[in-house]
């Protein structure tokens, strides 16, 4: 009688194991290297700018001249998602590449309740994203607001000195929007019992 290790079965499982293990590691190994690959084709086409990280503001004035030759139109839109009312302070700006510019933007709770949002930026054309620098802005982090409450945001940027040279307007546009969950974190001075 022979044993159950030692028959042609258990070869053929022990080989159908070992590939098995094969795929489940070449699986993992794939699916680890999506993020990566997908970080680096978001880049180079600019699909997600989204996610595109802002330089810091160190990095884009130690190198920075100012392109006086050039002038490039820059729009600034405002689009709201909720109660509240957010525009810019200007509607246009012409800059030269390398120049360091300050804008703002005023953003109102409409509710009569506290309230968090949180702006997210977008830019036309996209390939402008990549030389579209901000070095402050409201965008970074969640807003908190009391009731009724205004206030206005500043946004400096630089136009990067490689912004290609068929780039002749640039719009900077925002949607600010609630932020769910978050509006009990707002300081209104008030103490419950």
């Amino acid at each position: 009688m022979s044993s159950p290790s030692s028959g042609p079965g258990f070869s053929f499982n022990k080989q159908m194991l070992v590939r098995l293990m094969i795929i489940v590691v070449a699986m993992f190994g794939f699916g680890y290297a999506l993020v990566p690959i997908y970080k680096a084709i978001c880049e180079i086409t600019g699909i997600n700018v989204l996610a595109r990280k802002d330089m810091k503001k160190e990095d884009v004035l130690k190198n920075t001249q100012v392109d006086t030759s050039r002038s490039i139109k820059v729009v600034f839109d405002a689009n709201e998602r909720g109660e509240w009312r957010f525009k810019p302070e200007v509607n246009t700006k012409t800059v030269h590449p390398g120049e360091l510019i300050t804008v703002v933007y005023e953003i109102e709770n409409a509710t009569s309740q506290q309230a968090s949002g949180q702006a997210i930026p977008s830019y036309l054309p996209m390939k402008a994203a990549a030389h579209f620098n901000k070095l402050e802005c409201f965008c970074f982090e969640q807003q908190k607001f009391k009731p009724g409450e205004t206030r206005k945001f500043p946004v400096a940027f630089v136009v990067g000195n490689e912004l290609p040279d068929d780039v002749h307007t640039i719009t900077l546009s925002y949607t600010f929007f609630g932020v769910a969950g978050a509006t009990a974190q707002v300081d209104t001075g008030l103490k419950s019992n």
